[in-house]
């Protein structure tokens, strides 16, 4: 009661003293903090699993590495069946899925549940990220927060970028990236009103990393190699080989997901996951945890200890069993999370696909170095710019791949070969698939969000705001006289449906159809409903439709009602009218 006072007080006062835009920026700045402190927490439990792991004297042998994954994915399963009993849900999608179909509203649990599967999935070794659970537990606590200080669906959803931001700009030190991924990823409004609370968002996060973790930063690199034209053509190959890899990661995504889909129990799934993932980190040890040592390994020109102690380390002076091991990687990479996440993990995509990416763009440095014609690229830059041909392809998010390596060398001396690579592999990509792995499921269900603010404003419609269900109904068999006194003469419609004894629509009577038979009283008791009703020109079905197939069944019908079918059962009406006066008012909403 107390609390619920102050913040009444507070509103109030708020309301007095301090705009909507400068509460709004407050707002941005409390949540960039909170956004770095979720990555930064997330950050120092993951590593202080890894570190007691690490000093284990029963895990410090090298060769029983590979079954940690497994024991962390049961602890997560433990967890997940006895304490949180929700399921591990993918974090981008499910905050997307709330911005389109439930006004950007995310559960209180979501802040602090993957604070704690996440660092056990990627401590014990999962082959995942962390930056999607941090974006999500950042997501959660910004749209409580917005919802405590009641401000409307298109602000939540701002802030909900705000948080996105914050959490990339905290892990990578990265603000101007961060900024465009929230713009790219979740189809914000590129306006001044939203560009600087994003802005203010990542930079007090950037604060918030820089105060609790110093200016150490997760790559340590600086360009020393420069672009020159002649290596034109070969960073072209690297965006078609890039692109070529972001269409094998959806296409392996999806069949493997599709694969534990048909596994009935979640034990069984754990299982047979932990077992593979267990075989690929024994043959493929470079797969184990989130793989940020990996690629500084591979900028900084070690491969050998990229690659670590591996079955084949005897054959590792020959430079082709390297670029070998480089492309299993490129292949398995995917396959190792992918399994993870299936398997009951919590782990995002996004690190994992800077992996592979890294991964390839050096075993291609490496091969056009080792061809024998004298030529030389710089396995640095291409290991860099593989990265980002990775993610422009892979998330369909170019821009945010091309200022995240950018912000990741210090400098822009990249920025050519990264226009290049990154295009080549977004163009051919984004031909060939046309949602990202975010959000094909919810294209799918009619629930995705995109820089098109006329289908935005289907997608956030709700079906259930527009049916009308103050109708009348009417049984086939009725005669006309009933139908008059128990129908009509009831009803300030003139629509009217016939339904069956099992709620089935069998018709509908529209009153003008009946206006010239209405008052022959020698029909009343000869006639029947049945005589009389016509069928719909079309339904719409409730468990089906999406707000746009509505729209399109109303243009080419040319109705003004159509009645609502659910799970095969009259439901009600919705009104051409009521349609368009809630599209109007959404509109309105969007936009101001």
């Amino acid at each position: 009661m107390a609390r619920q006072t102050f913040l009444k007080r507070f509103l109030i006062w708020k309301y007095k003293y301090i705009s909507d835009k400068n509460f709004v920026l407050l707002l941005s700045i409390l949540i960039g903090l909170l956004s770095g402190l979720v990555s930064v927490t997330i950050k120092n439990i993951t590593f202080s699993i890894q570190w007691l792991l690490e000093h284990s004297v029963v895990f410090s042998k090298d060769y029983i590495y590979f079954i940690l994954p497994v024991i962390g994915l049961f602890i997560v399963f433990l967890f997940v069946k006895h304490i949180s009993k929700r399921p591990v849900e993918m974090a981008i999608p499910s905050i997307l899925f709330s911005l389109s179909k439930k006004s950007g509203l995310l559960k209180r649990y979501k802040i602090i549940y993957p604070l704690i599967t996440a660092p056990l999935t990627v401590g014990f070794g999962g082959s995942v990220g962390l930056l999607s659970p941090a974006i999500a537990s950042a997501s959660a606590a910004s749209s409580n927060i917005a919802g405590l200080f009641h401000v409307d669906r298109k602000t939540r959803t701002l802030l909900i970028g705000c948080a996105a931001a914050g959490a990339i700009a905290s892990i990578f030190k990265s603000p101007i990236a961060a900024i465009i991924f929230a713009i790219e990823i979740f189809s914000l409004d590129l306006t001044f009103a939203s560009l600087l609370p994003l802005l203010v968002a990542s930079v007090s996060s950037v604060l918030t990393s820089y105060f609790f973790l110093g200016d150490d930063t997760i790559f340590n690199f600086t360009t020393t190699d420069k672009f020159t034209l002649r290596d034109t053509l070969f960073y072209l190959v690297l965006g078609i080989g890039t692109g070529i890899a972001s269409i094998y990661f959806n296409k392996i995504y999806f069949a493997i997901h599709a694969f534990f889909n048909r596994i009935k129990t979640q034990r069984k799934k754990l299982i047979i996951g932990g077992i593979a993932i267990g075989v690929l980190l024994f043959f493929i040890p470079p797969l184990y945890g989130e793989g940020f040592g990996f690629i500084n390994e591979l900028m900084s020109g070690n491969h050998s200890g990229a690659l670590g102690k591996t079955p084949f380390e005897s054959y590792i002076d020959n430079i082709w069993v390297v670029i070998a091991l480089l492309i299993g990687i490129t292949i398995f990479k995917t396959v190792a999370m992918t399994i993870t996440i299936a398997a009951g993990g919590n782990g995002g995509i996004i690190i994992p696909t800077m992996v592979m990416g890294s991964a390839l763009g050096n075993a291609l440095a490496k091969t056009i170095n080792n061809l024998g014609l004298n030529l030389h690229v710089s396995e640095a830059n291409f290991t860099l710019i593989g990265m980002a041909g990775l993610i422009a392809g892979v998330l369909h998010a170019p821009l945010t791949a091309i200022f995240l390596i950018a912000e990741i060398t210090g400098g822009y001396e990249l920025f050519v070969p990264l226009m290049l690579a990154v295009s080549t592999s977004f163009l051919i990509t984004k031909n060939t698939i046309e949602h990202t792995i975010y959000t094909k499921e919810l294209a799918e269900k009619g629930a995705l969000l995109t820089h098109n603010k006329d289908q935005n404003i289907l997608t956030i419609m709700s079906l259930d705001k527009v049916i009308e269900k103050n109708f009348i109904t009417l049984q086939p068999e009725m005669s006309l006289g009933q139908m008059l006194k128990e129908g009509v003469s009831k009803s300030s419609r003139n629509l009217f449906p016939v339904i069956d004894k099992d709620d089935y629509l069998v018709g509908i009577i529209v009153l003008d159809d009946i206006r010239t038979v209405m008052f022959d009283q020698t029909l009343y008791a000869t006639t029947s409903v049945q005589t009389f009703m016509s069928y719909p020109p079309e339904c719409i079905d409730y468990n089906k439709d999406e707000m746009k197939t509505v729209m399109r069944k109303f243009q080419n019908s040319g109705a003004w009602n159509l009645p609502v079918i659910k799970d095969g059962k009259y439901y009600g009406f919705i009104s051409k009218s009521k349609l368009l006066t809630a599209y109007r008012r959404e509109l309105i909403n969007f936009s101001t």
